[in-house]
């Protein structure tokens, strides 16, 4: 495993990829997250939030790099189940997946789904109570990733949950033997692999979280060789 992040761009970075292949790759890297608790991960940071915060309701929830929704679909049961009434919104680059995210969330009226780049100001000008970013910071340079976080820290009320993968090379072996098993699709295992490699090690989540306007961070590691990374506003 390479010392420094890989910048090799991934299959699904094509915001072109559509139709039944993207679904069915969009479905077995949700599956994989599942199975590997990756969701809880997310919905643990915005549990910690809601502890050390007051807060009004509805909270506004923003889910970057959304997917099929699914991440969003999680949190509004969690709303339910806890009486917190929430207005949650994703967003994603890729409008294809925008639409199986719609269709993905249709018995949940307090989701909506937009296309929007991250980079924009009409993204910039959203105050969310609290902003997701599971498995999306990694497809970043790393001097986009600092635009980023500034500006989510810029944004947010009550805190941002960024849920990522560790960079490491058991990590990358023991994916590979996951997929000899499970996972048939040849995109969900070709960018897998490679969202290793652009994964991260501590330290350069710690250095992008240099210099944020933040009340306090927390950096944690996750099963299955992930990193739960909380700022609280």
């Amino acid at each position: 495993m390479r010392a420094d992040r890989s910048r090799q761009t991934e299959i699904m970075d094509d915001f072109d990829l559509q139709g039944p292949e993207l679904k069915k790759t969009l479905d077995d890297l949700d599956r994989v997250n599942k199975w590997l608790g990756g969701n809880k991960i997310t919905l643990d940071g915005i549990d910690r939030i809601f502890s050390s915060a007051c807060f009004a309701q509805p909270v506004n929830i923003l889910d970057v790099g959304c997917g099929n929704g699914s991440i969003l679909k999680e949190v509004a049961q969690m709303g339910r189940r806890k009486g917190i009434a929430m207005q949650l919104k994703g967003i994603d680059a890729n409008p294809h997946a925008v639409e199986i995210a719609k269709e993905n969330c249709t018995e949940f009226p307090e989701i909506t789904f937009e296309t929007q780049n991250i980079f924009t100001e009409t993204f910039a000008n959203q105050r969310p109570d609290i902003i997701l970013c599971t498995l999306t910071l990694h497809h970043f340079e790393d001097n986009e990733i600092k635009v980023l976080m500034q500006r989510f820290s810029d944004m947010c009320i009550m805190g941002i949950v960024v849920n990522d993968l560790q960079r490491s090379r058991l990590a990358y072996l023991l994916f590979q033997l996951f997929c000899a098993v499970f996972i048939r699709n040849e995109i969900a295992r070709e960018d897998g692999l490679t969202s290793i490699q652009k994964a991260f090690r501590r330290g350069e989540l710690k250095e992008f979280g240099r210099g944020l306007q933040v009340r306090k961070q927390k950096i944690s590691w996750k099963w299955a060789f992930r990193y739960q990374w909380i700022l609280w506003k």
